[in-house]
This record gives structure tokens, C-alpha cells and sequence, in this order.
């Protein structure tokens, strides 16, 4: 057997391969058999059947070539996954990544051989650039007074109560509940109508311009007025149309919020005071500030050392990726109630058009993959197997539940997406931590399973 490898563009190989006629006539001789334990001819035992017989029966014509034969499709389906085990090993520097599940057939002949080719998916080769050379720093975001303040405003937002407004009319942010009816040219609008509907003054739950006429009614006046809707309102019927609305407003409620003292703290935890509440959401977010820091400039490190290298994504890896972005995106459809086909109709796309428009995003990641293991092969980062058991441990505790989790954490490719993971995170950190050690300016940007964890303020 004669094995041709040629290199092709975007990490592939062409591997031509060609077969001696013996070989040959051994596939077809086997083909035949297993077509003849098919095929039931009168007078003959399954398999024994004569082949000139065998052939008429199946209808073979070779002087027809767009006639069926079995046979010859069945011996080129069985030389090609004998021949191409062997072609791989003969070429085994190749870094091939997948089989083609088919060739195409040059020749096929019992008499002069067979010749076959088929291109091949390499693991592309990554010339890596300056990696840890750079000359940015992380930044961390300052934590100021009015930060602090921000985050307490917010908590008491969350702690308001709603309470009957006295002495005023409506205004905006308040609460009301509102019964109103719409008409047009006399004709109640389907759907337009409420005895009793809640809103917030402001909100912009209604079509435009209809909260604004509630600003200024005290509770239990009514109100009429018309309003247009807007050209392109989702009901055809009455985009661009005026309707007549009349509304009663039943009640008006404001939102009150606690006064921010110590009482206030103490409302949401063990806080002696208001100042120790205070010290407590500075800590959080000054902690917030070093773990996003360091992620972004980890995040910074990667983008820089993949600019800097020269590699080429294979179509088949970056195939593969865009099939992870898909599955990706589903999963976090079905956490909303929503199937990838109705997602598709709502943004007016079919998914063809989906995996073009991801296609971009995938070589990316491919390339950034890529260059990552290839900066931990310049680094020599291991991970040793204690570390992926360890790993494999903690994903099977937290997903007891999850069964198909679970088997696939603990299997032959689970464990090599663990060990790829663990791998690439830890070559970024060891280069984070000896810039760190060059510059102990920044000794505070700390990985974030390195800091100390604090109970979340109002949980």
C-alpha cells in the first residue's frame, strides 16, 4: 500500500492512498460473500451461490455505471476502513483529528487496484508570539463614597413599603390601580378594558403617553381622554389608530422608603450600627473590585498572547465549536421556558443562518483554545490526576441530581475536558502570579478562591 500525504489549506492533509489488485479481490471476495448470506437463490445454501449468479440477482451491470453494485460498495466500504487504520499509522506524525466516514474513489479495479483520497482535519500547529511581555496592568475600579451610598439606596429600595398617599394628587413613581375602558368611533376596543389595573406611574407599561394623563388625578377621579397609537403598535388593527379612554383611578399608593439609620442596619443583619454596615458593603465591593480585576486581566493575557500567535483554526474544529455554541445557547433558552424554534422565529432567522452568524465567535474561541495549550506546553503545566479526581468529585456533589452530568464527569471525555480546563486555568494564573511577584504593587489582586468570603448583605 502507497500512502500520499499532501498538505492542504486551513490545518487539513490529503491522503492518497493506493491499494494492490490482491487487496482488492480479497474486499470483493468478502463483499460478495456477505451480499450471498443475503441474498436467497433457488438450489443454493445462504452463501454458496455462485458470484456470476449472485450478480444477475442484484441487478449488477459494470458496463452501466450508474447502475447499483452492491458488491463493489460494499468491498470499497470494507477496504477503505481497513486501509485507512493503516495509512495513519504509516503517517503517524500527523496529528489527524477525525476520520472521514467516506473517500472518494479514484480507481477500483479487481484487475490494476484501487486508488482512494480524502482530506483530513489536523490539529493545527500554533506559533506562539510574546505572551507574557505586556505592558498593561490590571485595573482595579476605585471604591468611592458614593458607591457605598448607591448599594445602601438600592437595599432601601428593596426594603419600601407601599402606603396611601394623603394631601397630593398622583405624580410619577407612584403606585396606582386604575379601571379604564377604550372605544373607538363608539365601538369597544377588544382587549382595552380593566376593573381593576395595577400599575406604576412612569413605568411605561402602557402605550405612550397614557400614564402621563394620570399625573395630577387624587384617588377615585375620573379621567377621559384619547390617545394615538403608535404605527407600529403589534395589533395591525390599531396601529396608527385614535382611541377614546375613559379611567377611573381606585387607588393611589407612594412608596416609602426606611430611614437609614442604625435601625435600618440592624433590619438586615448582625450590624451594631449604620457606619458598621457601612465599613461591611465597602469591604464587598472593594473585594468585588480585586476579583473582577484579576479576571479581566486574565482575560486581557489571553486575548494578548492569541493576537500575538499565528495559528489556523481547521473547519472542522471550528464546525465543532459553532455545534457548543448552539447547544450553549439552548440551554440557556430552556432556562427561560423557550425553544430554540420559537427563538429563531422571534428574531427571524432559521438556524442555518444562526451557525453563519456564530461562525466568527467559534474560530475565536478555537483559536484562543489553541493557543492557550500551546503557551502550558511552553510552560510545562501539568495537572496531576489526584487534581482531576478531586475536580470530578466536587462536579458529581454538586450535580447529584443531574445523572447524564454526573456519568459524563466521570468518563473517559469528562475527565479530559477537566484535565483541559484545570490545565489552561492554571497556565494563565502561574503567569498572573509571576507578573504579580515583578510588580507587588499588585500583590492585592488575589485569585478569586484565595479571598476571603463574605455573607452577602441582606440575604
Amino acid at each position: 500500500m502507497k500512502v500520499t500525504a499532501t498538505p492542504s489549506e486551513r490545518s487539513t492533509v490529503i491522503l492518497e492512498v493506493e491499494v494492490t489488485p490482491e487487496r482488492v479481490r480479497a474486499a470483493v471476495d468478502e463483499a460478495v460473500h456477505h451480499q450471498a448470506q443475503r441474498v436467497r437463490l433457488p438450489g443454493f445454501r445462504p452463501g454458496k451461490a455462485p458470484r456470476p449468479m449472485l450478480e444477475r440477482a442484484l441487478g449488477i451491470d459494470r458496463s452501466d455505471p450508474a447502475r447499483p453494485d452492491p458488491i463493489y460498495d460494499d468491498a470499497r466500504d470494507h477496504l477503505y476502513r481497513r486501509s485507512v487504520i493503516e495509512a495513519i499509522r504509516e503517517k503517524a506524525d500527523l496529528d489527524i483529528l477525525e476520520l472521514p466516514s467516506a473517500p472518494e474513489w479514484i480507481a477500483f479495479s479487481e484487475l490494476s487496484g484501487a486508488t482512494w483520497k480524502a482530506s483530513f482535519p489536523l490539529r493545527p500547529s500554533v506559533t506562539l508570539g510574546d505572551y507574557a511581555g505586556f505592558g498593561f496592568t490590571p485595573e482595579i475600579e476605585e471604591v468611592t463614597d458614593e458607591k457605598v451610598t448607591q448599594v445602601l439606596d438600592q437595599l432601601r429600595d428593596q426594603q419600601a413599603s407601599l402606603a396611601p398617599v394623603e394631601g397630593r394628587a398622583a405624580q410619577s413613581g407612584d403606585y396606582v390601580v386604575i379601571g379604564f375602558s377604550g372605544t373607538r368611533n363608539g365601538e369597544p376596543v377588544e382587549g382595552a378594558q380593566a376593573e381593576r389595573f395595577p400599575l406604576i406611574i412612569g413605568a411605561e407599561r402602557m402605550i405612550p403617553g397614557f400614564e402621563d394623563q394620570l399625573i395630577g388625578l387624587a384617588e377615585g377621579a375620573e379621567k377621559s381622554f384619547d390617545i394615538t397609537f403608535p404605527a407600529d403598535y403589534g395589533q395591525e388593527e390599531l396601529a396608527g389608530q385614535e382611541v377614546s379612554f375613559a379611567v377611573t383611578l381606585r387607588e393611589l399608593r407612594e412608596r416609602r422608603l426606611p430611614e437609614l439609620d442604625d435601625d435600618f442596619a440592624a433590619s438586615l443583619g448582625a450590624y451594631a450600627s449604620l457606619d458598621a454596615l457601612r465599613t461591611e458593603i465597602r469591604g464587598r465591593l472593594e473585594r468585588n473590585a480585586l476579583d473582577r480585576a484579576r479576571h479581566e486581566f486574565a482575560d486581557k493575557i489571553i486575548e494578548y498572547a492569541a493576537a500575538n500567535a499565528t495559528v489556523e483554526p481547521s473547519d472542522h474544529l471550528v464546525e465543532r465549536e459553532v455545534e457548543v455554541m448552539v447547544d450553549e445557547l439552548k440551554v440557556r433558552l430552556a432556562e427561560q421556558g423557550i425553544g430554540l424554534p420559537e427563538y429563531l422565529e422571534a428574531t427571524e432567522r432559521d438556524e442555518s443562518k444562526l451557525r453563519e452568524e456564530m461562525r466568527e465567535g467559534a474560530e475565536h474561541r478555537v483559536k484562543v483554545l489553541l493557543v492557550l495549550g500551546a503557551v502550558a506546553d511552553a510552560e510545562k503545566v501539568e495537572v496531576p490526576e489526584a487534581d482531576i479526581e478531586a475536580e470530578v468529585a466536587r462536579g458529581r456533589a454538586a450535580n447529584a441530581d443531574n445523572q447524564r452530568l454526573v456519568e459524563y464527569l466521570g468518563s473517559p471525555r469528562g475527565r479530559s475536558y477537566i484535565r483541559s480546563t484545570l490545565r489552561r486555568t492554571r497556565t494563565v494564573e502561574g503567569i498572573i502570579d509571576r507578573w504579580i511577584a515583578a510588580h507587588p504593587e499588585f500583590s492585592n489582586v488575589q485569585h478569586s478562591e484565595s479571598q476571603p468570603q463574605a455573607a452577602e448583605v441582606g440575604a
